[in-house]
């Protein structure tokens, strides 16, 4: 026995030096990691601040962080409050006559607006309630008209049928600021449908399945922008104001959306990826490829860095999370924020970059139905002991898990998830003795009927929490109750009050703390976590200690305190009670629409004729010159079939010359075509007459987008013919319309179209430059080949950072060098003829030699430059194009723009492609993937980033098919899609 106790004590020797060895290990690849990203960003902070030193003000040139005002809205010690009654009403006044439409978006967990399933799973928890609220109180404040919360549809076995309906009509229960009511007024939950259907899944399963949800927000969005421009709107369109996307899922369809309707975005995290990827590095429990597996945290966190991309306003809590979380990302730099802010108060350009507005807006809380109660819990429960059904249910059902019930409670509310740190908690509690002796310990850790029943993460948690009450006997001192509804949350609160009891947030990081404020509303002190939202709030209330999450005994010591010293707990209840206005929902939403006040207002810019909505094959002669009148202002021939007004170097229509000339031009050509119109209205229409709506593609049943991304014009031009082959007969009758979407130049696709023996009346639109130009085939081929569409271009090009750009595109370019070669060679260099004003093109040499794609997009995110940067052509191609600009953007914007359905829409793709190939298979649309094409080289680029493609193409979707590169299984394939019949 003896041996054997010194072999275990060995062991257990040997197994700590390991653990001390991978610690040591973790700290050090952290501490490399965080080197590096320092010295990414300090040289790009040098080069941004150099292409933009011969004017920097001295007020520039620091480079410290001052005060919060520099990269936040929030000035250090105040809160940017209303005070008075008087303010209040005056800002009332202000809003009157304003009819804003607003859309937030939350997608994962269950959403409904009365009996909150809080804690039911690791999906559903604070984040539900505080969007619902805020949904509830903003469509209560003036001047807001309509409040749309966007979520998943969930029709599923195991969730209540509530989850499934379309619409829910949230009830609004302040009505002090509210305007006269309308039809559509009010605050909704819209349920799109999205993923696979019958099924709850987690959110990391919801990837592959945005773009869905993205096409069917598309759809309400338009249809209630109609509708409320009916009622509100004399006719015209009410857009959304702001489309406000809420964690990292619902940021990315915000930016999608936001991009497809050119309307402000706004976006709050809540919980950060980066920040959750560096705690559980840490941890050393998992690798960096188990954590990506398990939580998709860098598809996550590229969600991020596209929100940073394209938010006008990102919303957070607190200055911790600007200034410890945010700044971990490549698209934000407080210090350069700090600079380009400055100037912009100078009126002094920023070379094209651009840094989303950080805005400190605390929660908010309706809290005026709360009435704080003193009193005695002897007293309460001694006058009540010969009617314990008088007693709250909740109250019973804790009760009963203690020896004593009398005694102060300690209170945490907390689904049992890792970082929520209820087992520190619970160590804390039982190797204190003199607070085990002073208090009981209440955990709410959510709802459960059976631990096998819950998820791996959640089991083990509240194993461990079961383990630790045994280890340190604390039976009859802790309760932990199984099951509770969301209305019995502030009679758990009050029990906790009435006994002197004290609320605690032990996690590791609290990104808002609402839990503490509603604590705080029913006179609960607080120990909380000095990470994150807690220190704001503990700065306003004043009500509680703050501690270190890790620190297992400075929890213990806070608890006891507060516990023991009842002067100190009766004033920090004082304190919370007094200052707990500051956090009341209308006062958050004052400072919310007053963000939002000062975005520049963006929606589509085109005045729609009369009949834009209308998909009818026939039009009057007076429908059709309406629309020609219509496109004469924002649509231009292409006179040269080459080159237009998006070339760098163009020399047609927009560059320098005789205004007058490029006006008799476009005259000439529009009276021409409508001369062709009159004339042939009167024959039989087929898909080469120019009778029907211009575009063309308005009036077809189907369109067929070809976005085979090869790297010869040979090979695009038989898979061409294969598709167009595949469906002749449906062509040649004109119900099937067609769209090039590719990465080549208009004069590229001249040539491809020359030598595959197409018209350029085969297709009714191109979708070029990877999806920065657009132009639709002329109805009559005197007119010229191709008009572009201008509306387009002002669609995407927000936070275009234009010469700036280029410039940094040209010092990229020219570091990247092929360090093998004798000569260092360049290997990239300028593609002038191929670029455009909304496409920087570059042409590499040694595809095999360029950093990835990833590493191009990190060079430019940190120099604050907001753009894609595409690999295409089997890598032989970059096109550095606009954040809001891609090409399944484009045929969303055929759809806003010209009423063209998503759903009729079958893209053509290969195995692989570039690197904006997974955008062309998600969405509503259909999609062929036809086998064997561009199935080698290019997936090498694919291999460089940062997550799987996997994460994000729903590859097992209805909506997407395979057939060979054959004529025959190419129909049949649309046949069992349901776009042909058999």
């Amino acid at each position: 026995m003896g041996r054997f106790c010194i072999f275990s004590r060995k062991t257990q020797l040997a197994q700590g030096i390991v653990e001390k060895m991978i610690n040591h290990m973790l700290e050090g690849e952290l501490a490399q990691r965080n080197a590096k990203r320092r010295l990414e960003r300090e040289r790009g902070r040098r080069e941004a601040v150099a292409d933009m030193s011969e004017d920097l003000s001295e007020g520039e040139k620091g480079d410290t962080v001052g005060d919060l005002s520099a990269h936040g809205d929030s000035v250090r010690g105040r809160l940017p409050r209303i005070n008075s009654v008087d303010a209040m009403e005056a800002w009332v006044n202000q809003q009157k006559g304003k009819k804003l439409y607003i859309i937030l978006i939350s997608l994962h967990g269950l959403l409904r607006g009365d009996n909150m399933e809080l804690g039911r799973d690791s999906d559903t928890g604070g984040q539900v309630k505080y969007v619902v609220e805020l949904a509830r109180a903003l469509a209560s404040m003036p001047g807001v008209y309509r409040v749309d919360l966007l979520t998943r549809q969930v029709s599923a076995p195991d969730v209540d049928w509530s989850y499934g309906e379309p619409t829910e009509m949230l009830n609004i229960r302040n009505e002090d600021f509210l305007d006269e009511m309308g039809e559509s007024s009010g605050a909704y939950i819209v349920r799109i449908p999205f993923g696979p259907k019958d099924k709850y899944i987690p959110k990391e399963l919801l990837w592959p399945h945005i773009p869905e949800f993205v096409d069917g927000a598309l759809n309400h969005i338009i249809r209630m922008s109609k509708s409320l421009g009916e009622q509100i709107g004399g006719g015209k369109p009410v857009w959304p104001v702001a489309i406000h996307g809420h964690y990292a899922d619902a940021g990315d369809s915000a930016a999608l959306l936001s991009g497809a309707l050119n309307v402000p975005m706004l976006f709050t995290g809540h919980s950060l990826g980066r920040d959750k990827l560096e705690q559980l590095l840490k941890q050393g429990r998992l690798s960096r490829d188990e954590i990506n597996s398990t939580y998709k945290i860098m598809r996550r966190i590229e969600a991020e860095e596209l929100s940073l991309d394209v938010s006008e306003i990102v919303i957070t809590s607190t200055r911790q999370e600007i200034e410890e979380q945010w700044r971990l990302y490549d698209g934000f730099d407080p210090i350069l924020e700090r600079k380009l802010r400055a100037r912009i108060r100078r009126n002094v350009s920023c070379y094209g970059r651009f840094m989303p507005r950080m805005a400190i807006i605390p929660p908010g809380m309706e809290f005026h139905h709360i009435v704080p109660q003193d009193g005695d819990m002897d007293g309460e429960i001694e006058g009540n002991e010969d009617h314990p059904s008088s007693h709250p249910s909740i109250w019973i059902e804790i009760m009963r898990f203690f020896t004593n019930s009398h005694k102060p409670m300690i209170l945490a509310l907390a689904r049992p998830d890792p970082k929520k740190n209820i087992t520190t908690l619970v160590k804390a509690f039982g190797e204190c003795r003199p607070l085990r002796e002073l208090a009981n310990l209440t955990l709410i850790m959510g709802n459960r009927d059976g631990i096998d029943e819950m998820s791996s993460t959640s089991a083990s948690v509240l194993l461990s929490v079961l383990k630790l009450i045994d280890k340190y006997d604390l039976y009859g001192q802790v309760a932990y109750p199984k099951h509770h509804k969301q209305s019995d949350v502030p009679d758990i609160y009050r029990l906790a009050a009435k006994t002197k009891g004290v609320f605690i947030n032990p996690a590791f990081i609290e990104p808002f703390g609402l839990t503490l404020i509603e604590a705080a509303a029913h006179g609960l002190p607080m120990v909380a976590t000095k990470n994150g939202g807690p220190v704001d709030i503990h700065r306003v209330l004043d009500n509680g200690l703050l501690v270190d999450p890790h620190d297992q005994q400075s929890i213990a010591d806070a608890l006891l305190k507060l516990v023991a010293e009842k002067h100190l707990w009766a004033k920090c209840r004082q304190n919370g009670l007094k200052n707990i206005h500051h956090f009341s929902w209308p006062e958050h939403c004052k400072a919310y629409l007053s963000k939002i006040a000062g975005c520049k207002p963006r929606h589509p810019q085109w005045q729609k004729s009369d009949d834009g909505a209308d998909t009818s094959d026939t039009d009057s002669p007076g429908d059709s010159l309406r629309d020609i009148q219509d496109l004469s202002l924002n649509l231009r021939f292409s006179l040269d079939g080459e080159k237009t007004g998006g070339s760098v170097n163009d020399s047609s229509l927009g560059s320098e010359g005789n205004a007058a000339d490029k006006k008799s031009k476009i005259e000439n050509a529009v009276l021409a075509w409508s001369k062709g119109v009159v004339k042939d209205t009167r024959k039989a229409i087929d898909h080469n007459s120019s009778s029907g709506k211009f575009p063309s593609l308005r009036r077809r049943k189907q369109i067929f987008v070809v976005a085979v991304d090869f790297d010869t014009f040979a090979s695009l031009a038989e898979a061409t013919r294969k598709i167009f082959e595949a469906v002749e007969k449906e062509r040649v009758e004109g119900s099937i319309g067609f769209i090039l979407s590719t990465s080549l130049a208009i004069s590229e696709i001249c040539s491809f179209l020359a030598l595959g023996g197409f018209s350029p009346s085969d297709f009714d639109a191109f979708i070029c430059n990877s999806g920065s130009d657009l132009y639709y085939s002329t109805p009559n081929p005197e007119d010229g080949p191709f008009v572009i569409d201008f509306y387009y271009h002002s669609h995407i090009e927000y936070r275009w950072g234009g010469e700036g750009l280029r410039k940094t595109l040209f010092r990229w370019s020219s570091s990247v060098i092929d360090k093998k070669a004798e000569d260092a060679e360049r290997i990239v260099s300028s593609a002038e003829q191929l670029s455009t004003d909304y496409c920087y093109a570059f042409t590499v040499k040694k595809p095999g030699s360029v950093p990835p794609v990833k590493e191009l997009q990190k060079v430019l995110r940190i120099q604050a430059l907001r753009c894609h940067a595409i690999y295409c052509q089997n890598g032989t191609r970059i096109n550095v194009i606009p954040v809001l600009a891609s090409r399944s953007q484009a045929l969303r914007y055929l759809y806003v723009r010209w009423g063209v359905e998503l759903a009729s829409m079958v893209v053509f793709v290969g195995e692989c492609g570039d690197t904006d190939y997974e955008g062309l298979l998600g969405g509503l649309h259909k999609s062929v993937i036809l086998k064997g094409v561009c199935s080698s080289a290019s997936s090498q680029f694919h291999a460089n980033r940062s997550y799987p493609l996997s994460d994000i193409m729903p590859l097992e979707s209805p909506n997407v098919v395979q057939a060979a590169e054959e004529s025959s299984a190419i129909r049949s394939s649309l046949e069992q899609l349901g776009c042909l019949k058999s």
